[in-house]
């Protein structure tokens, strides 16, 4: 950062940049906790282009990024795994979570990967996708009304992931860093652009 910028423009970049996620979060229907909007700030960076884990087993990794999968797969846009989704959930395990969130995290999975390992060996990430659709189902609808879940947090993680990744930024969002003139009424076409919200 340019030791010129004052303290107090830093801290307002820094909060314009943690509303800009809560409300991003809030559009994707998540209600971002303390602890993951922290991390969220620092963690994508840190998270890009890893395939394997620092913090979770290679196990967990693997569980992690088939149910990122199963929330965001690969259509005409990347998949949650093409973004690097579980490094990003990963770094924000290892370093953001609160023990609380950690436990319940850790145990999420350790339910996932043995009721998959009851219906396949190889256990969730070996089932198929309507298999695994079909369990991620239940597991959601067992979180339903109540708060700070399994699920819940899995959720959150997948989706901050996912769109505060660079490549989402720039290739489905289309964001522009330094925008130029304002114009209120442009035909698509004229700039390149494709609608993401088709």
């Amino acid at each position: 950062m340019n030791p010129d910028i004052s303290s107090e423009a830093s801290d307002s970049w820094t909060m314009t940049r943690r509303e800009a996620i809560r409300r991003t979060a809030l559009m994707l229907g998540v209600a971002v906790t303390p602890s993951l909007l922290t991390g969220v700030m620092h963690a994508q960076a840190s998270a890009s282009n890893r395939t394997a884990p620092a913090y979770l087993t290679a196990k967990q990794f693997e569980t992690v990024g088939a149910i990122a999968e199963r929330i965001l797969p690969k259509t005409d846009t990347p998949g949650a795994r093409d973004v690097g989704v579980p490094a990003f959930i990963d770094l924000m395990y290892g370093k953001y979570m609160t023990a609380a969130e950690k436990q319940v995290f850790a145990d999420g999975l350790l339910e996932v990967e043995s009721v998959g390992a009851g219906t396949n060996p190889g256990g969730f990430a070996a089932l198929t996708p309507a298999q695994q659709d079909s369990m991620l189902k239940r597991i959601a609808e067992a979180a339903l009304g109540k708060e700070g879940t399994f699920f819940h947090l899995m959720k959150e993680l997948t989706l901050l992931g996912y769109f505060t990744s660079e490549a989402i930024g720039k290739k489905v969002l289309h964001y522009d860093p330094i925008p130029g003139r304002y114009d209120g009424c442009i035909p698509l076409s004229e700039v390149g652009n494709v609608s993401w919200t088709r």
